[in-house]
């Protein structure tokens, strides 16, 4: 509610403070919503390190979007060294799940490989 200014107004710090309570608490879409935020520095310093370390605590238990911006961030070494293989296993991990953008950005890797 607080990231949309959904019936509170918009408020970054509130957002990250109420996602890092259900993160902390396993729950999958608040670490994926708790990377961006790091991400993007919305609520709290920039840091991909801590992007990273959030999406993938949310990748590891299937969700599709972590998995997708994790492989984003291995694909430009943002918050980890850059490692396309790396990005590839997880961008096939999201398009196994559904995510469109995942199976768009894998295209574009084998696209990109010489023959």
């Amino acid at each position: 509610m607080y990231c949309n200014g959904e019936g509170v107004p918009i408020d970054s710090a509130e957002a990250a403070k109420w996602f890092l309570k259900a993160a902390e608490q396993g729950l999958a879409d608040a670490q994926c919503h708790l990377g961006v935020l790091y991400y993007c520095g919305f609520g709290v310093p920039k840091d991909n390190a801590e992007a990273v370390r959030w999406y993938r605590k949310a990748a590891d238990q299937g969700n599709a979007q972590a998995q997708y911006n994790l492989g984003l961030m291995y694909l430009d070494g943002k918050g980890v060294p850059k490692d396309s293989a790396e990005a590839a296993k997880w961008f096939q991990l999201s398009a196994d799940r559904g995510c469109a953008d995942a199976r768009t950005n894998l295209g574009a890797m084998k696209g990109s490989q010489p023959t």
